[in-house]
């Protein structure tokens, strides 16, 4: 494993265009449009209030039904005085054969749902470029689900910025696999292949890993969405990343200058978020008050406690749920874990957990269900490691938090997450999952669990994993205070789009 130094001096090129004849005594006005998933608004909102930091006014649009989670996340900055505006736009359930109400692509549960959401949202083009009429933005970043806003942007002569939601390692090996196709030379699902043309150590995957849809060659809606979403990244101004240098430094120069893209690294996001109350606010309502969570953790012991978690899309199987409490109790560690279930599972019995199960881990364990305060527990001196699913959010809070992990990889892009997190920084140890399942993931049996629980909380190699987590967590903070590699490469990106301040 390895760290990666800054070793580039951080200058800025501006360039000409449009935007650079602007009054500079005028505040830039950037238009911020994140898909509409909790795992893509979440960071945007958090990118949105760190522009709107450095004298950029900001403004989110959305959807009416995603509009109070947006609102509650921004609200303690608007009231310190940041120029934040939010913006809805109607979003067309009817007109896709969505159910009312389906505003959310954690609210699509199947296939068919998916396919009518990802048209429901090509229906936002109209609405959107009537806002770009009225508001004259200097510039728009939209996710990357949204292809179809880089052409939407230059009818009104303004950059488009991508926003992938993810980071550079993964960015570098998708895109390795998906233009060289390694996988083809292997004779088996189960056979490793190397990912070609990817800088730093030799990074072994498997056709389980990857998505089926990408080694098809069957038109679907979402094959067809991936090339339009590649081929709008390259005709872009550009893309922003949340991450930083210190973290994934050869990727991020292989992504500009091998494979060819304009890049700037702004993140650690998260860290914009500075007290409780901003942290405690991110994202949805918490199931569980924030200062009874503290509370609970403060009764703990430094690095102690292990944080179970697998972000908002995830819901396992119940047998599933239940390996992982056995493994939990059969572990003897403290635990929080964050169980979220189906709304059509809610109200029934809590079969998924042992009998007496509860009853055993009184005072031991911390069962919450629903939406966690993850920062605020992440951050806290008591935990001393995280079972993750690897969405880069997740993966990237546990880094800046200093917390190694333990890897369970479902769907997306998690598995070359995981690669990053145990192979090339190594703050983390795989839980064994073998294969790309959506939503309810692949089973992990209870010895498996307690194995990879005691071996990132016990013992010599734990407490190395967790200092070099700890380094980790010191350089991303280091990043994204001023002169720091993040800082400086937003107040390059904030002067290429409106040219040098005064």
């Amino acid at each position: 494993m390895f760290f990666f130094k800054i070793s580039r001096s951080q200058t800025c090129k501006p360039r000409s265009h449009n935007m650079a004849s602007k009054n500079q005594k005028n505040k830039p006005h950037v238009f911020f449009f994140p898909f509409l998933a909790h795992g893509h608004m979440i960071p945007t909102v958090d990118m949105a209030k760190l522009f709107a930091s450095r004298g950029v006014r900001a403004t989110i649009i959305t959807t009416p039904l995603n509009l109070p989670l947006i609102s509650r996340s921004t609200q303690q900055s608007t009231l310190l005085g940041l120029p934040i505006n939010l913006l809805s736009i109607r979003f067309p359930c009817a007109e896709a054969g969505l159910p009312e109400g389906c505003q959310n692509v954690d609210a699509a549960s199947s296939y068919s749902m998916m396919a009518a959401f990802f048209k429901a949202t090509a229906m936002l083009q109209e609405p959107l470029e009537q806002l770009l009429r009225e508001h004259h933005p200097d510039c728009l970043i939209a996710g990357s689900f949204f292809p179809w806003t880089t052409d939407s942007a230059a009818k009104f002569g303004i950059p488009r910025i991508v926003f992938h939601g993810t980071g550079l390692f993964p960015l570098c090996a998708g895109d390795s696999v998906t233009v060289h196709q390694p996988y083809k030379d292997v004779a088996s699902d189960s056979d490793p292949f190397v990912i070609p043309n990817l800088p730093g150590i030799e990074i072994q995957m498997t056709r389980m890993l990857l998505r089926a849809f990408l080694m098809s060659n069957e038109d679907t809606f979402l094959s067809r969405l991936f090339k339009a979403e590649k081929q709008s990244e390259v005709t872009s101004f550009g893309v922003v990343v949340n991450s930083f240098y210190e973290l994934e430094g050869i990727y991020a120069d292989h992504y500009k200058k091998v494979l060819g893209r304009k890049a700037w690294h702004i993140g650690p996001l998260s860290l914009c978020n500075r007290d409780q109350n901003e942290k405690s606010n991110r994202g949805k309502q918490a199931s569980m008050d924030a200062g009874d969570c503290l509370k609970w953790l403060d009764s703990k012991k430094p690095d102690s406690v292990i944080y179970i978690c697998f972000g908002s899309k995830s819901n396992f199987t119940e047998p599933q749920l239940k390996e992982i409490a056995r493994g939990l109790e059969a572990s003897g560690q403290n635990f929080i874990w964050v169980v979220r279930r189906g709304k059509k599972d809610e109200d029934q019995d809590e079969e998924w957990l042992p009998e007496g199960f509860e009853t055993r881990i009184e005072g031991k364990g911390l069962i919450i269900r629903g939406w966690a305060p993850q920062m605020l527990i992440l951050d806290h001196k008591s935990v001393g490691g995280f079972v993750t699913h690897c969405g880069w959010n997740s993966t990237l809070e546990g880094v800046s938090a200093g917390v190694p992990m333990v890897t369970w990889p479902v769907s997306a892009e998690q598995f070359y997450n995981e690669k990053l997190v145990t192979e090339v920084l190594g703050v983390g140890i795989p839980v064994g999952v073998k294969k790309w399942v959506p939503v309810v993931g692949d089973y992990i049996e209870e010895e498996a669990i307690v194995n990879a629980v005691k071996e990132i909380m016990e013992g010599e190699e734990a407490e190395e994993m967790r200092n070099r987590a700890k380094k980790l967590s010191k350089m991303a903070r280091e990043a994204t205070e001023e002169g720091g590699s993040s800082y400086s490469d937003l107040s390059c990106l904030i002067e290429e789009l409106v040219g040098p301040s005064d």
